[in-house]
């Protein structure tokens, strides 16, 4: 079955962005995740890392914003699809949310790795 795109780039791109800024201002730990991920890319600035190094900071800042909004999806496709509480969706929410927590750790091990060692010598230098 062939599927046809009715929607131009720019349409899908609006759409997008919607939906990115929907997570944002509904939730609360998106807010979080983007006030760390701006305070990663300063110190990142401050401590002047290598093309490698940045690229190992924005994938883990994506992975977390990815995460964070397929979560999202997970609630908000469960609550549609449920009227009562079962066993089985909450499940899946608590994954997805187990999803990101990961992420998560994993951003910070990758933050530690990646900004220890140069914000250390630049403190040390102070």
């Amino acid at each position: 079955m062939k599927h046809r795109h009715t929607h131009s780039l720019a349409t899908s791109v609006r759409c997008a962005a919607r939906g990115l800024w929907h997570v944002l201002q509904t939730e609360r730990n998106s807010r979080i995740h983007l006030a760390v991920a701006v305070a990663a890319v300063l110190l990142s600035v401050w401590v002047g890392l290598t093309p490698l190094e940045w690229a190992l900071i924005v994938i883990a800042i994506t992975l977390v914003f990815a995460g964070e909004m397929l979560n999202t999806v997970v609630e908000r496709l469960v609550d549609l699809s449920i009227a009562t509480p079962h066993p089985l969706a909450g499940q899946a929410k608590d994954i997805a949310a187990g999803a990101v927590l990961f992420a998560a750790l994993t951003a910070i091990a990758i933050g530690l790795l990646v900004l220890g060692p140069p914000l250390w010598a630049r403190l040390g230098a102070l």
